[in-house]
């Protein structure tokens, strides 16, 4: 895998999740990061029956989940977890 930059920032846990991934996982996690910058809001929310926790979102394609975090102030987004399953 190239060392480009991640289009997010990631938590401890899922920097650990990463590392542990196959390289199409790896892609895939960096494809679904980098759509998800361009319209943050385009997933569901994590818990929509939390209508404070709209900047809460979870990205799941295929077998992959993504949860972030829109850090508005800072203009880009926290990946709090990543779920594979495969």
């Amino acid at each position: 895998m190239t060392d480009k930059p991640w289009p997010a920032r990631l938590s401890p846990g899922a920097l650990a999740v990463v590392q542990e991934l196959p390289e199409h996982a790896k892609e895939m996690v960096r494809d679904v990061l980098d759509i998800a910058g361009h319209d943050p809001w385009s997933f569901a929310a994590f818990d929509s029956r939390d209508p404070e926790g709209e900047d809460v979102r979870s990205a799941s394609v295929g077998q992959l989940t993504v949860v972030y975090w829109i850090n508005r102030p800072a203009g880009r987004l926290y990946v709090l977890d990543i779920v594979w399953l495969g």
